[in-house]
C-alpha cells in the first residue's frame, strides 16, 4: 500500500510539493497547537476532519501518501489512531520523523489506564495538553532553525493562554454542587478531564469507540442514574446516540426522568472547529446543564436532541 501511495497521489493531496517544510497532524487537537506555534514558518496539515472519529478512521492510499510526503508527522499515540497506527509506523521506517504527542508529554505516572490500556484522551486536560506547545516549538525550530526563537515565543504565549483558560474552567466547574458533578457520556473520553477538575466521569463504551457496550454495563449505569438521581446524560458528536437513549429509557422505566444534557465534543472538535473552541463548548454545556438540576428536569420530556 505504501509503495502504491507514492505513485497515486494527485495534486489535491494535502502535503503538496510546496517548497517549504510540512508537518502533518492526525487530529485537529494536535493541528491547532502546531498551527499556532509554527505560524507561517512551516505548513501544517490535519488529516482528520472535524467530525471524524479517530478510533475508527481507515486510511486511504492518498492519506498514506500525505504522511509519506511530510517532513514530520504528529500523531496522538496510545492507539487513538487505531487503523492508522500501522501506517504511521511504516512511514517512520521510511524515514519520516514521527512524534506521538500524548505519549511524549506525559510522565508514566500521569497516564490513566483502563483495564491496563492507556487512555489516549490527554487533550481533555488543558494543563497537560499545553505542554505540546513546547514539543512543537522544538520540532519547528529543528525544521527551520531561523524560526526557533519565534516558535518558542509563540509556544509560550499559547501555553499561557491555555493555562488562563484552564483556571477559568476550574473555577466554573467548582461552582457545580458536588453531588451533581457527575458526567455520564457515550464513551470513556473524559477521564483526564474528570481527574483534573474533580468531576466523576462514567462512559457507556470504553476508551475506544470500537468497543461495544454490554447490556450489563448499561444496566449498571441506569442503576447509577436512578440511585444518584442524575439530572442529565450527554451525547458525543462522533458517537452514536443509541446507547445514551437506552440509558434515558431505562431510567424512565424506573420512574426517573433524566435529560439529554447536550452534545459534547470528545474525539474531534465538530462545529466548535478548534481545540479551544471544543473545550469552551464542553465547559459551557456541562456547567449550564449540571448547575441547576431543576431546569434540567424541566427539559426531561423526551429523548430527542437537536444534533
Amino acid at each position: 500500500m505504501l509503495a502504491a501511495s507514492l505513485t497515486s497521489c494527485g495534486s489535491e493531496t494535502a502535503a503538496t510539493d510546496a517548497g517549504g517544510k510540512t508537518i502533518v497532524c492526525t487530529t485537529a487537537m494536535i493541528g491547532d497547537i502546531a498551527r499556532e506555534v509554527a505560524g507561517d514558518d512551516v505548513e501544517v496539515f490535519v488529516l482528520f476532519g472535524p467530525d471524524v472519529d479517530p478510533h475508527l478512521f481507515r486510511p486511504t492510499r492518498d492519506d498514506v501518501a500525505t504522511l509519506m510526503r511530510a517532513d514530520v508527522v504528529l500523531y496522538n499515540g496510545f492507539h487513538l489512531e487505531g487503523y492508522l497506527t500501522d501506517a504511521i509506523h511504516r512511514v517512520a521506517e521510511g524515514g519520516v520523523q514521527v512524534f506521538a504527542v500524548a505519549e511524549q508529554i506525559l510522565d508514566s505516572h500521569e497516564i490513566i489506564r483502563n483495564a491496563n490500556v492507556p487512555d489516549p484522551h490527554v487533550w481533555m486536560d488543558p494543563s497537560l495538553w499545553l505542554r505540546s506547545a513546547d514539543l512543537v516549538a522544538g520540532i519547528v525550530g529543528d525544521l527551520v532553525p531561523a524560526s526557533r526563537s519565534d516558535a518558542n515565543a509563540r509556544a509560550a504565549d499559547l501555553a499561557a493562554r491555555l493555562a488562563a483558560f484552564d483556571a477559568e474552567c476550574a473555577t466554573r466547574l467548582a461552582r457545580i454542587p458536588e453531588e451533581r458533578r457527575i458526567l455520564l457520556t457515550a464513551h470513556d473520553a473524559f477521564s483526564y478531564f474528570g481527574r483534573h477538575y474533580g468531576v466523576m466521569v462514567e462512559g457507556i463504551q470504553g476508551v475506544s469507540t470500537a468497543s461495544e457496550a454490554s447490556l450489563h454495563s448499561i444496566e449498571g449505569l441506569v442503576d447509577l442514574i436512578v440511585e444518584r438521581r442524575l439530572p442529565a446524560v450527554f451525547f458525543e458528536s462522533t458517537v452514536s446516540e443509541r446507547n445514551v437513549k437506552a440509558l434515558v429509557e431505562g431510567a424512565r422505566a424506573r420512574g426517573h426522568l433524566v435529560a439529554i444534557g447536550g452534545v459534547l465534543h470528545a474525539d474531534a472538535p465538530g462545529d466548535a472547529t478548534t481545540y479551544e473552541g471544543m473545550l469552551r463548548h464542553n465547559i459551557d454545556t456541562i456547567v449550564s446543564t449540571l448547575s441547576t438540576a431543576t431546569e434540567v428536569a424541566a427539559r426531561a420530556s423526551g429523548v430527542e436532541v437537536e444534533r
